[in-house]
């Protein structure tokens, strides 16, 4: 075993304490064999790399709708203006007549927990390309103390597994950018109000970021290391030009200015208190100068051409969420008591009670998981050292939590005839939604499979997918014979499923 005679310790300490004082302590370890084998470098991969984006406006708003709910029209605005970009992406790939395209960099309005950072996240998912979000209260001017907004660049390439390519057809979104708004009369420099503004107009243009950061010891260390080993060191970079900026914050205040702006007769509301319609209005008035007097620099904003506006969530839309979003929180709830052996069944009374208790939270969508967590902590608590294996989340539940679970506890079972009505209703939307024809069972055919499933250790759906196996064809030639579109499943079905199917067709055919 030795040293690299190339690599001096004295050289790197000197070197470190030199650049960040003398408290950086550095102990340097001799190589192993093992060491010196495995210092070839894998390059990242030179490829050209065309991004391949075949998506139209509506497939996007499309894809969304299964996970927001409401804000068509931010949908809509965002779904345009993503297709636009990557578009011409595509385009200067094939052709380097794009010097005059200007990107369309997005500001997000909006209250919190409405929806502002799924929508991007989503739209990053269904593309495929790295996507980053950071807070704009975090970053100062680069070179001052404070996160550098470089930073939000070198972790796109992080995101991107190392990839630089990928990485310059990301998504990066700053939130709270509102939060760096500085009035005019700010005396002195301010490195985090205006100072980052500059910082990110630079990375909105058209900038190379290097993938080391100056101010970062581990990537100084690891320059000093290859300048050691090679001689010399590379210069990575990442280009941001074809890099989409998104930001965002709650903007309060701005609705004032837009309206001494166009003057309160052009709006064609009444009364002082401002609604969600006249804020949804005002916000879409907005202009340049609006966001100028708001505290921005004029080149700053634009570099930020599309503007919109996201509404606030009502009960009603809150319930959506929990109902019909495919990123429904209830789905991580009973993902959490399924691994408890726990099944947990929501009726739409209970969710409506969330929804409305999650609406006096103020924080939107957020304001479901406040309600979530405190409602069901006893529950996941103690729940799991119980015999109980499946319940029933309704009205009574939200609105009693700790009496409703002392009677759970006392009687396991007393959900029970409840649960097998969920999982039969279930049962019957399915069949009814793949096949066309619509079942019900008579609450005596309803007795008799829980009994039988709850005998053969099945889940009650797979027990009924498995006792009407064969009665979709069946059933779907009866209605065509017929015009009969609903059947009624009573306990002798349940008893002679093929038989009673025979039966009818016979009865049908006379």
């Amino acid at each position: 075993m030795a040293f690299d005679k190339r690599f001096n310790p004295e050289e790197l300490k000197q070197f470190l304490k030199s650049k960040y004082g003398s408290g950086v302590h550095v102990e340097v370890f001799p190589k192993t064999e093992q060491d010196q084998t495995d210092q070839t470098e894998t390059p990242l991969d030179a490829r050209s790399k065309a991004l391949e984006f075949n998506y139209k406006p509506s497939d996007i708003k499309e894809y969304l709708d299964r996970y927001v709910i409401q804000q068509d029209d931010a949908k809509k605005v965002l779904a345009t203006a993503v297709c636009d970009h990557y578009h011409h992406i595509q385009n200067c790939t094939t052709s380097e007549d794009c010097r005059d395209y200007k990107k369309q960099n997005i500001i997000l309005i909006g209250p919190t927990g409405v929806g502002k950072t799924y929508l991007v996240q989503n739209i990053a998912r269904l593309i495929g390309v790295p996507f980053v979000k950071a807070d704009a209260t975090k970053y100062s001017e680069t070179g001052y103390v404070g996160g550098d907004v470089e930073d939000l660049i070198r972790d796109l390439v992080h995101q991107a597994g190392g990839d630089i390519q990928l990485a310059e057809f990301g998504i990066v979104y700053l939130d709270e950018i509102d939060k760096i708004a500085t009035p005019t009369q700010t005396i002195g420099r301010d490195v985090s109000g205006h100072g980052v503004q500059r910082g990110l107009l630079k990375l909105m243009e058209e900038t190379e970021v290097p993938l080391r950061s100056p101010t970062d010891v581990a990537s100084q260390m690891q320059a000093f290391m290859e300048f050691q080993s090679k001689g010399k060191v590379e210069k990575k970079t990442i280009s941001t030009k074809h890099i989409l900026f998104v930001v965002s914050g709650a903007f309060t205040g701005l609705t004032e200015i837009i309206k001494r702006r166009i003057g309160s007769k052009q709006i064609g509301f009444t009364g002082e208190r401002t609604t969600a319609d006249e804020e949804h209005f005002l916000f879409e008035k907005a202009r340049s100068v609006d966001f100028i007097d708001y505290g921005f620099e004029a080149e700053f904003i634009g570099r930020l051409p599309v503007v919109v506006h996201c509404n606030p969530l009502s009960v009603d839309d809150l319930f959506r969420i929990l109902k019909y979003s495919e990123g429904s929180l209830l789905k991580q709830y009973k993902k959490d008591f399924l691994a408890y052996g726990l099944d947990a069944y929501f009726t739409d009374d209970a969710m409506m009670a969330v929804a409305g208790r999650a609406e006096t939270e103020r924080t939107g969508a957020r304001g479901l998981m406040t309600v979530c967590e405190k409602l069901f902590r006893e529950y996941k608590y103690r729940l799991p050292d119980t015999v109980v294996k499946e319940f029933v989340v309704d009205r009574e539940l939200v609105e009693n939590p700790t009496e409703v679970l002392t009677r759970l506890i006392e009687n396991p079972t007393m959900h029970r005839d409840r649960v097998l009505q969920f999982q039969l209703k279930r049962f019957e939307k399915v069949f009814t939604d793949k096949y066309g024809v619509q079942v019900t069972f008579t609450p005596d055919a309803a007795e008799l499979i829980a009994d039988r499933a709850a005998a053969t250790s099945k889940d009650l759906m797979e027990y009924c997918e498995t006792l009407f196996g064969g009665y979709e064809h069946g059933l779907n030639l009866l209605r065509k014979v017929s015009g009969q579109t609903s059947f009624v499943i009573d306990r002798t079905a349940v008893e002679d499923p093929a038989g009673t199917l025979e039966r009818w067709i016979k009865e049908t055919y006379k």
